[in-house]
């Protein structure tokens, strides 16, 4: 079993920003590649960004690319979605997770989530 645990949600008015942080255990971390998803209420689970098991390659939904950048820290244990030119339209939330059969997809593990509103 893989536990991750999100962290860094919160409230921000439009145009902030945030470090949403995802501390990992239990596996070893640099066995997966790792995805960003969020879900706002009624809706379904929605990519954010996702990452290579090395960091080496990263892959954005259109709508947050170029605000958003994710990095992981394969010593820590760690993954890290930055989020900048945040919109009302970010308010969500976000989960990290391990990556599905497809780049974009959600694998066997996923965290709890963590908040982010982001007001006008």
């Amino acid at each position: 079993q893989m536990q991750l645990v999100e962290s860094g949600g919160g409230s921000v008015q439009v145009g902030g920003s945030l470090r949403l942080s995802c501390a990992a255990s239990g596996r070893p971390f640099e066995n997966y590649a790792m995805n960003w998803f969020r879900q706002s209420p009624g809706k379904e689970f929605e990519f954010v960004a996702g990452i290579s098991w090395s960091g080496g390659k990263t892959y954005y939904a259109d709508s947050v690319k170029g605000r958003f950048n994710i990095s992981r820290d394969n010593a820590k244990y760690m993954l890290y979605l930055e989020m900048d030119s945040l919109t009302v339209g970010d308010t969500a939330v976000y989960y990290c997770a391990t990556r599905g059969r497809t780049i974009t997809g959600m694998g066997e593990y996923r965290g709890q989530g963590t908040q982010v509103v982001v007001s006008s």
